[in-house]
């Protein structure tokens, strides 16, 4: 036995040992808060399979390709399962982490507060796969048949996380928790009707429908079923749209978020 072999060494911990540890941590924490599950998994679900089981909003399907329901439904609630992971349910979490002081102690930690920020996007990340891989499963017993290049929906999802992940930080890190809790499930109420993922924005007004349009869900929403619905490359247009709003949420959260 070498001499020094239980000499002490006291440091923290690699870096990316510390994010991978906070990932997991917060990870088991989203998936064991019954709101935020009811949230990011139950209703998603359900909508699904509602709304493609029973003809309550009139959908514009191709009748001649033998289009049903789902396939215009299932982009829209992928997009909806992005939108209640990465805004609603994190805004929710992180409002009261700030709230309870747990953001200020963090800090104080050896855990760096970017790597904080890291293991939350992260821990949002491993969510929405389990999310889409459980919607996925659902539509295609429905009977979706998706087209297009997976590449490109990984895309569309990368930068619509980015957009809502940066807007849900930047209501957390500037609202106080009870008034996040309120204006996060408000906000994702009135995307779902307004967002393009249940009701076509074809049946908004002129004008209203050009502003819905400019909304990170409707670009996530048409973006992706241009290329699952209709097998379309990228569309680049949507694509734009997320990736300004990524740019604006992420820039202004990290501008005036405050730790307590």
């Amino acid at each position: 036995m070498s001499a020094g072999t239980f000499t002490p060494r006291p440091a923290a911990a690699p870096v990316s040992r510390m994010i991978a540890a906070q990932t997991a941590l917060e990870t088991r924490m989203l998936l064991r808060n019954g709101e935020q599950l009811l949230l990011t998994v139950i209703i998603p679900a359900l909508l699904l399979v509602l709304f493609s089981c029973v003809d309550i909003v009139a959908v514009p399907l191709d009748a001649a390709a033998g289009e049903k329901s789902v396939d215009f439904l299932a982009p829209g609630v992928l997009a909806l399962a992005v939108m209640s992971t990465a805004f609603t349910g994190q805004a929710i979490a992180t409002g009261f982490d700030r709230r309870y002081g747990v953001l200020k102690r963090l800090g104080a930690s050896p855990l760096p507060r970017w790597a904080l920020m890291a293991a939350k996007t992260l821990s949002v990340l491993v969510t929405e796969v389990l999310q889409i891989a459980l919607l996925t499963v659902i539509a295609l017993a429905l009977g979706w048949s998706p087209q297009g290049n997976p590449l490109s929906v990984a895309l569309l999802l990368l930068l619509g996380t980015a957009a809502f992940s940066g807007l849900g930080l930047l209501m957390a890190g500037t609202l106080k928790a009870e008034v996040t809790l309120a204006a996060a499930n408000l906000v994702f109420l009135l995307l779902l009707v307004g967002g393009g993922v249940i009701v076509p924005l074809e049946k908004f007004p002129g004008a209203v429908r050009e502003v819905l349009g400019l909304l990170p869900i409707s670009a996530l929403s048409d973006g992706l079923r241009e290329v699952l619905r209709h097998g379309a490359a990228l569309p680049w247009e949507d694509a734009a749209v997320l990736g300004a709003w990524a740019v604006l949420g992420l820039g202004a959260a990290a501008r005036l978020f405050r730790w307590e």
